[in-house]
């Protein structure tokens, strides 16, 4: 078929339909066949133009094409580089982790290692998850309510969502779930730092108590802001609280940034809000400039395994390392992290106004440009902290005439009811205000065809 003859989004999606795989998730909520995309805007065939608020699920750091990006990818090809090396070195991988290197704190480059992976997030968290059970000799692993690290098998197993392991029999064994400080639904019924301080104590008595029933793991993995688990934060000084009973108890702490990493969150990365040094870090995402990438890096006392413990064919993907290296290197150079921050705060703010002038909004909050908005029924009971039920269905509604007004979102969260902002970082102030503006005709219009 002529292609150029082709120019509706529902031929595409049709044939996505009959095709692709029934796991297929995103077309099923954003229906767009994109053919052009600039920064933070993309095209549809039909030449109807999107703010992405989706960013590749955080991937894409400097938006779509950027030029440094794309003159990176075109040197590696000019210069007759091997595209694929496994894990061999080149010049490109030796200053992609110098690169690295030189953006983590000096205290944990100093100590580190880093291991390259199968191009995925999940792989990662696989390959951490063995690293620290193959250094400490033991097999139990915590992770934490609301907790999303993957969908492959032992990731899954960390991830605190329920509907994908469901159908899914035996998954990894010894992982215990804990508490994580969710201030909008306290766990504990509790809230604010009471509550914060419970989850601590919790956490203490587990790996104090001989008579808990759970061996003492191999380490413990989490996100410094859980993203798709609703954009929860989590408050610095309960990361504080976490770093140090893991290292009381010498526990390996593994912090999940294939979200956050690289200026999301307001700062390089998620955990230095906090002050606190990991002992392994997960990268992906924007790590590879958009291009699939990811590595583990970890303090050098874990470096326990033997040649061959974890490998992945495409791990010496020469234009993400490219790629990556430019991408770190524009965002340090321009500090894009200080401007996450400066719009994320600005976003947050016209949010939390919309959220005055609305009924159906419980809760905004984020770091830097990972922003999340609770829909919640009002017309239902709240619980005893005043915190009103979850409404799917009015979240959806709010998705879709964002969508027909030109904004890709997302959703997560508990019953998918947390609408996600995940722009790129070099984001404006004049489009802040132009993607409020949109959100909150959405939220009116939502509003009034569920009371309809």
């Amino acid at each position: 078929m002529n292609q150029s003859l082709v120019l509706r989004n529902d031929h595409y999606l049709a044939n996505q339909e009959r095709r692709e795989s029934n796991a297929r998730s995103y077309p099923r909520r954003i229906p767009i066949a994109i053919k052009e995309a600039n920064g933070i805007f993309v095209k549809d065939v039909e030449g109807k133009v999107y703010y992405d608020c989706l960013s590749g699920a955080g991937t894409l750091a400097l938006g779509h094409n950027h030029p440094v990006v794309i003159e990176a990818i075109r040197q590696v090809l000019d210069s007759r580089l091997p595209l694929h090396t496994l894990d061999l070195t080149t010049p490109v991988k030796d200053e992609f982790i110098e690169e690295l290197f030189a953006s983590l704190p000096k205290s944990f480059a100093s100590r580190a290692k880093v291991q390259f992976c199968s191009p995925s997030g999940a792989d990662a968290v696989e390959a951490a998850i063995k690293l620290v059970k193959t250094a400490t000799g033991r097999r139990t692993l915590f992770s934490f309510h609301g907790a999303f690290h993957g969908m492959t098998h032992g990731a899954l197993s960390l991830t605190g969502n329920l509907a994908p392991k469901q159908p899914i029999a035996n998954l990894m064994p010894d992982v215990h779930f804990l508490p994580y400080p969710y201030a909008y639904r306290c766990p504990f019924n509790l809230g604010g730092t009471l509550g914060e301080q419970t989850g601590i104590h919790y956490i203490k008595r587990v790996l104090n108590d001989p008579e808990s029933g759970i061996a003492p793991p191999a380490g413990m993995i989490m996100e410094i802001v859980q993203g798709e688990g609703g954009v929860i934060p989590a408050p610095d000084n309960w990361v504080q609280s976490v770093r140090s009973i893991t290292r009381e108890h010498k526990v390996p702490l593994i912090v999940d940034e294939v979200q956050t990493g690289f200026g999301r969150t307001g700062k390089l990365f998620a955990f230095e809000h906090a002050g606190i040094i990991p002992d392994v870090l997960v990268l992906s995402k924007s790590i590879g400039g958009s291009l699939p990438l990811a590595v583990v890096v970890y303090d050098q006392s874990l470096d326990q395994w033997s040649p061959g413990a974890h490998t992945g064919t495409f791990r010496g993907n020469q234009m993400a390392m490219a790629a990556g290296i430019a991408t770190i290197r524009f965002i340090r150079d321009n500090r894009l992290e200080v401007n996450a921050a400066q719009m994320g705060e600005r976003l947050m703010s016209r949010l939390k106004s919309i959220q005055n002038e609305s009924t159906c909004i419980g809760d905004v909050r984020g770091r830097g440009l990972l922003i999340g908005v609770e829909i919640v029924n009002t017309q239902r009971e709240p619980d005893s902290l005043g915190s009103y039920p979850a409404y799917p269905e009015l979240a959806r509604q709010i998705q879709r005439e964002s969508f027909n007004r030109g904004l890709i979102l997302e959703l997560g969260g508990r019953h998918g009811s947390v609408v996600r902002f995940l722009p790129p970082l070099i984001i404006t102030g004049e489009q802040v205000e132009h993607i409020s503006a949109v959100f909150a005709e959405a939220v009116q219009a939502a509003e009034k065809k569920m009371a309809d």
